[in-house]
């Protein structure tokens, strides 16, 4: 054989098992094979726009029946100008659990944001999962960085141990992190998925042992119960988690997105260790557990905390992040600029019982109650403010307050929420009996979210039927709930949004109202909007937004009324204004104002300039004639 066959030969006995792959690779894909794992897929039921991939997570699970699911959240794929994007990263807590929906952290931050800032758009996607680590979300941190985000929130890390591919978990994949991570990116390959398949059925038909679905997650998600401090699974744990935390803040920092990472709570007062050993005081969560609920019994509060975060350090089941990875977060702005950190951990424990974390806060181990979870959307508002990202005016900040009484969380999210923390509960590893239920005619809220914490109906129809009840009650206030929530839920279809304005303005919620009935003619213009929108513009006293829906109005009349009376009443009234700030001591123009307003029934803006004239001449009369024709008109 000559030099150059030779050579030839050599050539193609090496790659032609690689040319076998590829061709191998491309008939899977042909023939349509396999799965499309990554993060993000076309939304079949909104062109031009992505949603999370319902597949992706199956990367990260040895066994398929265990991979979660995350929320539908479309977004553009073509950013708008003038658009705030936002992702999220993290794990159950971050996806609300056990509200999930308008429970989540997000969700109140979205609410929020979009109320303080009305005439921005923002898209707040999700991107959580339940049950995984920072193995999927550095995965997915890679693959969101291309997507334009304005900013990343993350928060992160309890489910380290015994989340998908952790050291303690039943799908734990090896302990080096560049390894897991190569294993991560081969599992987009349909040969691979091909192989992992087959495999999968020769070990399911050779086993005697099923996964049994009746389990919860979290039992069927852990190999080893324990892991002892500082022992080497302990430090592989918080070796992963720094690593992958380290390159989560390098993808994005080298693009210049700001990073808002939070620290972690869990329940150290009111939750007993999982798992302790028996033995000395200093190495037995449950001794230094008792001794803190001595302490705390003696108002030794200081003491106390000591006792109750060690329990928590030494407790063997690691449900709970140890202390050393906030020690990580705290550590990761230093070495990133783009990286600012949000302390949930300080906050929470300012609104926890002499700074203890306990069932103020939390349901059980880590998961927020609804405060908590407003306080955790709290947390990274004020940074986001603070970092002046979105604005450097926060004028229309609604205050935290304002947040917890607006927010529309239905009975039923509620409700859901107790009936799933009696069901996890009864389970491993808290194995609490579930407790005896009181005899009595169950509410309709109950009956829902029952059958929503069972899987029996699904959030969108168990909240549909409540409407159904609301309306027919004529219970406008509970109405006005469930069609914010889907404002939040859905905010690509205006029929919520249309509904929630219409209902604001009939219980006299007028800045609400134009807050919802704005966004609808932005993206639809319409006559019944635009009506609205002006009456209600100008009971608030602001005809110089309300004549843009007056005029379109006017221009597209669908009633009997003739509104150029209207509009030359309400261009006096802007004139008048503007008179009246350059001299806003001329009781005559105040008094003109009022009566305009008079002219088409306006009490309530005619009597806001009525009032200012009387506190500057109590006895003018003028304006309290006009007081006299606003009791006439009002019927009071």
């Amino acid at each position: 054989m000559s030099r150059k066959r030779l050579l030839l030969f050599k050539v193609l006995t090496i790659f032609f098992p690689i040319i076998v792959l590829v061709l191998l690779e491309c008939g899977l894909r042909l023939f349509g094979y396999g799965l499309d794992l990554g993060l993000f897929v076309d939304d079949p039921n909104h062109p031009g726009y992505l949603v999370m991939n319902q597949h992706t997570s199956k990367k990260y699970f040895s066994q398929q029946q265990n991979a979660t699911v995350g929320n539908y959240e479309p977004f553009r794929k073509q950013k708008t100008p003038g658009t705030f994007r936002i992702f999220v990263l993290g794990e159950s807590t971050t996806i609300g659990y056990p509200y999930m929906h308008n429970g989540s952290f997000h969700r109140w931050l979205q609410y929020r944001l979009t109320h303080t800032f009305p005439e921005k758009e923002f898209e707040i996607i999700n991107l959580s999962l339940t049950a995984v680590n920072s193995y999927t979300v550095l995965d997915f941190a890679n693959q969101a960085v291309d997507y334009e985000p304005d900013a990343v929130l993350v928060y992160t890390g309890h489910n380290e141990y015994y989340g998908a591919m952790g050291v303690g978990s039943t799908s734990f994949a090896g302990w080096n992190p560049s390894l897991i991570r190569f294993i991560i990116k081969t599992r987009n390959l349909r040969i691979i998925q091909l192989v992992t398949n087959i495999l999968a059925k020769i070990k399911s038909s050779a086993s005697s042992e099923k996964i049994d679905l009746r389990e919860n997650l979290m039992k069927r998600m852990v190999s080893d119960q324990k892991i002892d401090l500082n022992s080497e699974k302990f430090k592989q744990g918080i070796n992963q988690f720094e690593a992958n935390m380290t390159d989560l803040c390098k993808v994005f920092s080298n693009k210049n997105i700001p990073v808002f990472i939070s620290t972690l709570v869990s329940n150290e007062k009111d939750l007993k260790p999982f798992i302790s050993e028996s033995g000395r005081n200093s190495t037995s969560a449950s001794k230094q557990y008792q001794l803190g609920i001595e302490s705390f019994k003696h108002n030794k509060f200081s003491e106390a905390e000591k006792y109750f975060v060690e329990a928590k350090e030494l407790d063997l089941l690691r449900f709970r992040a140890p202390a050393a990875m906030n020690k990580i977060l705290r550590g990761l702005p230093s070495k990133f600029p783009a990286v600012k950190l949000v302390d949930a951990e300080k906050v929470f424990r300012e609104n926890s019982a002499h700074g203890i974390l306990g069932h103020e806060t939390l349901l059980e181990h880590v998961h927020p109650n609804l405060f908590g979870y407003a306080l955790l959307s709290d947390v990274f508002y004020q940074s986001l403010k603070k970092e002046k990202l979105i604005s450097s005016d926060w004028k229309n900040e609604i205050s935290f307050a304002e947040l917890r009484n607006q927010m529309p969380i239905t009975p039923i999210d509620s409700l859901k929420a107790v009936y799933e923390m009696m069901m996890l509960k009864e389970g491993w590893p808290f194995n609490e009996p579930m407790p005896a239920e009181i005899p009595h005619k169950k509410t309709i809220e109950e009956q829902l979210a029952g059958g929503l914490s069972v899987k029996q109906i699904s959030w969108e129809d168990a909240l549909s039927e409540l409407l159904k009840v609301y309306l027919k009650a004529n219970n406008l206030k509970g109405a006005l709930q469930i069609n914010e929530a889907f404002t939040l839920e859905f905010p690509l279809d205006l029929t919520f949004f249309m509904q929630a304005g219409m209902l604001s303005a009939g219980l006299n919620q007028n800045e609400k109202s134009i807050f919802y009935l704005k966004k609808v003619f932005d993206i639809q213009n319409n006559f019944k909007t635009a009506q609205t929108l002006f009456i209600t513009l100008l009971k608030e006293d602001r005809p110089e937004e309300a004549v843009v829906y007056l005029n379109y109005a006017a221009a597209h009349n669908e009633s009997n009324f003739n509104m150029t009376e209207l509009q030359n009443l309400v261009g006096d009234i802007i004139n008048l204004k503007q008179k009246y700030q350059l001299d806003s001591g001329n009781i005559n123009i105040s008094n003109q104002i009022a009566l305009n307003y008079l002219k088409f029934a306006n009490t309530k803006a005619a009597e806001k300039y009525i009032n200012r004239t009387l506190q500057k001449d109590p006895k003018n009369a003028n304006a309290l004639l006009l007081k006299e024709k606003i009791k006439s008109v009002s019927g009071k």
